[in-house]
C-alpha cells in the first residue's frame, strides 16, 4: 500500500510538471505567433498598398566601392515593401556632371524622389529655395532612428540655419596615400614634412617613378589639402565671401614648386581622378592625395603596402602638419515635391530611415572604408583603411573641404587657375584674386 501510495504521488507529481512545460510552451508558442501575425498582417498591408515608384538619386554607381552594397540595400527594403519600385539612379562623385545634374533637376522640377548628395555650399541653392524637408521634426519624432546615428555625424549635416537636411551615412576622411614598398627601396622617409616631400619628389622623378599621381583639371584634394596646410583650419573655414587670405596664395606656390621638381604625372593636364588613381594602384605612383572612398579600387598589393598621413605644412604656411580634411559631407535629402505627395510620402521615409539604419551604415561604411555615422563596429578592412582611421582619431583637427566653404563655381575657378599657375602663365596671387571675384559674382 505503501508503494503504491508513492507511486501514485509521484505521477502526480510527474503530470503537474507536464502541465507547467506545456502552459511555458503555449505561451511562448502565443507570443510567437502573435509576432508572427503582426508581420504578416505589415506584410500583407504592403502587398495590399498601392504601387509606388520612387527614383533615388546618388553618387554609389560606377566603380564606387559600395556600388554593391547600396544595390543589396535597395533590395532589402523593395522585398519587404513589393509595392514599391525603386529606380537606383547613379553618376560617379568623379563626374563633374554630377553637380551640374543635380542642380538642374533640382531648379526645373525633375527633383528626385530621395537625393545623396554634398552637405555645405553645394546645397545652399536648394536649400535656401525651400526645395528640401528639414529632417529635425523627423528626427526627434522617431528616438530610435535618431539615436542610431551618432552626435558628431548629425552635427556635421548642419546647415548655417541649424537645421539639418541631409541625414548622413558614412563619413570619409582624405589624406595623403603612400606606397610605403617605392619609398623603402628607394631608400626614403615618408613625407611628413615639407622637406622630406620635396627630398622624395626629387629621388622619385629622377628615377622615371610618378611621385605625387593627382590631374590638374580635377585636382579637387590637392587644392583642398594644399589650402588647409597652408591657411590653417581657420584660414581654411573663413573661404573667401569675407576677404582674400593670402595665405591661400601660399598653397599655389606650394604646388608650383611641387611641378617644378617634377612631382606630377607627365599628362597631369588630361587625366582626370580616375586615370589619376590608376597609377598609384597599378604601382607606377609613390603616392597620390585621395578619399578613403577610394582604397576599394585598388589593387590587393597596393592596399598592403600603403599607409596615409596628413599632408604636410607647406612652406610659410599656418598648418600644423597634423590638420585632416575630413567629417561628414554627404547626405540623403528628402525634396519637398515627395514629401508633400500623400502618395508617396510614407514609402520615401521608410526608405530613408532603412538607407540611414545601422545596419545599412556598417554594409556601406565596410565596403567604402567610410567613417560610419552610427556606433557599429567595422571589421574586415585593409590596414591602411585603419591606418586612415587612426590619422583622423589623432589629428589636431578635422575640416570639411574647401569646396563646402565656397560656391561651386568659385571652386571650379580654383581647379582651372592649378595648371595655369603651375606652368607659370599665372601668379598665386592672380589665382585667389580670380577665385575671390567669382565668390562674390555668386554672393
Amino acid at each position: 500500500m505503501m508503494l503504491l501510495s508513492l507511486l501514485l504521488l509521484f505521477s502526480m507529481i510527474l503530470a503537474a510538471c507536464g502541465d507547467n512545460k506545456s502552459g511555458s510552451n503555449s505561451s511562448a508558442a502565443d507570443g510567437n505567433a502573435g509576432k508572427n501575425a503582426a508581420n504578416t498582417q505589415q506584410d500583407d498591408k504592403n502587398k495590399d498598398a498601392a504601387p509606388v515608384k520612387l527614383r533615388v538619386f546618388s553618387t554609389f554607381g560606377g566603380t564606387d566601392s559600395a556600388r554593391e552594397a547600396f544595390q543589396q540595400a535597395i533590395d532589402e527594403f523593395t522585398a519587404s515593401h513589393p509595392n514599391v519600385t525603386i529606380e537606383n539612379d547613379t553618376m560617379s562623385a568623379n563626374d563633374d556632371g554630377f553637380r551640374t545634374k543635380v542642380n538642374t533637376d533640382m531648379n526645373s522640377g525633375n527633383e528626385p524622389d530621395l537625393l545623396f548628395y554634398f552637405i555645405g555650399a553645394d546645397a545652399e541653392g536648394f536649400v535656401n529655395a525651400d526645395k528640401v524637408v528639414p529632417l529635425n521634426d523627423l528626427l526627434d519624432a522617431d528616438p530610435e532612428w535618431k539615436n542610431g546615428f551618432i552626435p558628431s555625424a548629425l552635427d556635421f549635416a548642419k546647415q548655417p540655419d541649424g537645421n539639418i537636411y541631409a541625414a548622413p551615412l558614412t563619413g570619409f576622411y582624405e589624406g595623403l596615400f603612400v606606397n610605403k614598398k617605392i619609398f623603402e627601396e628607394n631608400g626614403l622617409e615618408l613625407p611628413t614634412d615639407w622637406d622630406k616631400l620635396t627630398a622624395a619628389v626629387k629621388t622619385l622623378s629622377a628615377k622615371g617613378i610618378i611621385p605625387l599621381s593627382v590631374p590638374f583639371d580635377q585636382s579637387h584634394y590637392l587644392i583642398e589639402y594644399s589650402i588647409l596646410s597652408a591657411a590653417g583650419p581657420e584660414g581654411q573655414s573663413k573661404g573667401l565671401k569675407d576677404g582674400i587670405d593670402p595665405n591661400w596664395e601660399k598653397a599655389y606656390a606650394a604646388m608650383k614648386e611641387l611641378y617644378d621638381l617634377g612631382a606630377f604625372p607627365k599628362d597631369a593636364a588630361t587625366i582626370d581622378l580616375n586615370m589619376s588613381g590608376n597609377y598609384f594602384s597599378e604601382g607606377l605612383a609613390a603616392m597620390t592625395i585621395e578619399g578613403s572612398w577610394a582604397i576599394g579600387g585598388w589593387t590587393d598589393e597596393t592596399k598592403d603596402n600603403a599607409t596615409v598621413i596628413p599632408f604636410p605644412t607647406v612652406p610659410g604656411g599656418l598648418g600644423s602638419g597634423n590638420n585632416v580634411v575630413g567629417g561628414f559631407g554627404s547626405g540623403f535629402y528628402l525634396p519637398k515635391s515627395v514629401y508633400n505627395d500623400a502618395a508617396k510620402k510614407d514609402s520615401v521615409v521608410a526608405l530613408l530611415k532603412h538607407l540611414t539604419s545601422p545596419a545599412i551604415i556598417q554594409k556601406i561604411a565596410t565596403a567604402n572604408g567610410g567613417t560610419p555615422a552610427a556606433d557599429v563596429e567595422i571589421s574586415g578592412l585593409a590596414q591602411v583603411a585603419m591606418d586612415g582611421f587612426a590619422m583622423a582619431a589623432n589629428s589636431d583637427s578635422i575640416s570639411s573641404p574647401v569646396d563646402s566653404k565656397v560656391a561651386p563655381e568659385t571652386f571650379n575657378d580654383l581647379r582651372a587657375s592649378v595648371q595655369q599657375v603651375v606652368t607659370g602663365k599665372k601668379t598665386p596671387t592672380e589665382a585667389i584674386e580670380s577665385a575671390k571675384k567669382v565668390e562674390d559674382a555668386n554672393k
